[in-house]
C-alpha cells in the first residue's frame, strides 16, 4: 500500500541508436535521447535538470555506469 513501485526497463535498439546527452551552450539546457547511428537523428526521452533524473534515465532503459557522451 504504501510501497513505490519498482520502475520497469524500457528497450531501445541498440544496434541502430547510442544514448546520448544533448546539451545547450547558450542556456546549458540538457537533454537524454537516442541517436540514430546510421542517419544522426535524436529522438529526445527526457529532460536532465539533476544528476538523479541522468541516473533515472539510466535505470529506465538499462544503461550501465558507463559514461554518456553529450552532444553541444
Amino acid at each position: 500500500m504504501f510501497f513505490k513501485k519498482k520502475p520497469e526497463t524500457q528497450s531501445y535498439d541498440k544496434e541502430n541508436q547510442k544514448p546520448v546527452i544533448r546539451a545547450s551552450i547558450c542556456t546549458g539546457e540538457k537533454v537524454a535521447g537516442f541517436q540514430d547511428v546510421r542517419t544522426g537523428t535524436f529522438r529526445e526521452v527526457m529532460l536532465i535538470r539533476t544528476p538523479s533524473d541522468l541516473e533515472e534515465f539510466r535505470q529506465l532503459y538499462g544503461i550501465g555506469e558507463r559514461e554518456i557522451p553529450t552532444q553541444y
